[in-house]
């Protein structure tokens, strides 16, 4: 691993923990030319991921774009951080474990908004309201009758 200060090329770990989402190792490394430490994570290599736009554009999957849409539509709102990353790293373990190297964004939208009825009503009716590109109020009107029905039973 190059050193992020001299630039060597040698270094040797001296930590090596699970990161706190469990999806990477963090490894505390020191550099064995200028002595400086530095950290570094360790993920899984996966394969390219493609979403099909509506209008038939491609373009990679991006986690970190999921994650921002999903922190918009949450703002303000009670919803703790571990909620949304818990949300995230299920969207994108449903995504790379299924076996096609392409998924519609209308299908990504779905599991995000499946996931946000249940973490927090607002942010998905605020989510919901992007995605399907509501145009009046009466579509508002639409989704908060189907929640309403979802509470009466």
């Amino acid at each position: 691993m190059k050193c992020i200060y001299c630039g060597c090329m040698d270094s040797k770990v001296i930590d090596s923990r699970t990161s706190n989402d469990g999806n990477s190792i963090r490894r505390r490394r020191e550099c064995l030319e200028c002595g400086k430490r530095f950290t570094t994570y360790e993920t899984v290599e996966t394969s390219d991921v493609f979403v099909i736009k509506n209008g038939g554009a491609r373009q990679s999957f991006d986690v970190n774009k999921l994650k921002s849409g999903i922190i918009k539509a949450c703002e303000k709102r009670p919803v703790p951080m571990y909620k949304i990353d818990e949300l995230v790293s299920e969207i994108q373990k449903n995504v790379y474990n299924s076996l096609d190297r392409e998924i519609s964004s209308k299908k990504l939208g779905e599991m995000v908004m499946e996931g946000l009825k249940s973490i927090d009503e607002v942010a998905y009716v605020r989510f919901a309201s992007v995605y399907r590109q509501f145009k009046d109020v009466t579509q508002f009107s639409e989704i908060l009758a189907e929640l309403e029905n979802k509470l009466k039973k």
